[in-house]
């Protein structure tokens, strides 16, 4: 059976009162300095000022979006996939890891705001933010939860962030520019990463032709994150039943929607159970922030 694990479901209104909670700590793309939010637009003291979407994000770039990040067909998959609550348990054993904190949580790459509001959902005293490149994603974030925040921003720049301003910062399967991570840290901080093992989605790789996890991966990820203190590591694995539309979703969410193509995915697909038996397996590990470098 799939086990939703305390997934999170319909969010909250996702309307700019959500920013009102994260602007002070905010940083102008421009200028870097602190910003505010008047009147339906978010402005530094020096005049850069970007205005906030109906939908309630806004996009904090310092000149033209590099990256687009995911297209509306993508984040339509993405929301109809994590709906159906196969990843559940996953975003339940994240939101552990984030533990009994307060103050700002950063999702890196957040998307539609899935995981992030798992983890703002009990903790009262936590405030969200994601920061994704793809607007689609963006216009779904905003309503994740009613203190869940959502702005537009290339997270492998400078992040729109004041230094020390995030008490927990979230990467679930996600890239992790290191050194911008822990300058928006505070001292003490928590980074919670969550990285597919070799065998996630096992069951689906050969037939359908997606992505593999290389075994350099644990390697690469130790170095990169050697300046933080280890806390926890868990590893989460389950298997669920997904029915051939879930396996299209799955696909078309993420990489490997750009390196196998439509038709032959569709036969691929075609000849595997319905449903199949699929591996979700997952390391989520738990990192501090040095206090008093």
């Amino acid at each position: 059976m799939n086990d939703d694990g305390g997934a999170p479901g319909p969010g909250g209104p996702g309307r700019a009162g959500a920013l009102s909670r994260v602007v002070d700590h905010l940083a102008c793309p421009v200028c870097r300095a602190p910003l505010t939010l008047d009147d339906g637009t978010v402005r530094c003291a020096a005049g850069h000022a970007f205005d906030v979407a109906r939908q309630g994000h806004v996009t904090l770039l310092g000149g033209r979006r590099a990256f687009a990040g995911d297209d509306a067909a993508m984040v339509a998959a993405r929301e109809a996939f994590l709906a159906r609550r196969h990843y559940g348990r996953l975003a339940h054993a994240v939101a552990e890891a984030v533990g009994d904190r307060s103050g700002l949580c950063v999702d890196l790459a957040g998307g539609t705001g899935y995981y992030l509001a798992a983890v703002v959902a009990d903790r009262p005293h936590l405030t969200g933010l994601v920061l994704d490149a793809s607007t689609p994603a963006l216009k779904r974030a905003a309503r994740a939860h009613e203190r869940v925040a959502a702005v537009g921003a290339d997270v492998w720049q400078a992040l729109p962030l004041l230094d020390d301003a995030a008490d927990v910062v979230l990467s679930v399967f996600g890239p992790r520019n290191v050194p911008e991570i822990r300058r928006v840290l505070a001292p003490g901080g928590r980074f919670v990463v969550a990285t597919p093992t070799p065998r996630h989605l096992h069951e689906l790789v050969e037939p359908l032709g997606l992505v593999r996890v290389g075994p350099e991966k644990e390697s690469r990820l130790a170095a990169q994150l050697a300046e933080l203190a280890p806390e926890s590591s868990r590893e989460i694995e389950y298997r669920v039943p997904m029915s051939r539309h879930d396996v299209l979703d799955e696909v078309a969410m993420g990489p490997s929607s750009h390196h196998v193509a439509a038709e032959t995915l569709q036969e691929a697909v075609a000849d595997l159970p319905d449903p199949v038996d699929v591996t979700v397996s997952v390391t989520v590990r738990s990192f501090r922030a040095p206090v008093g470098d």
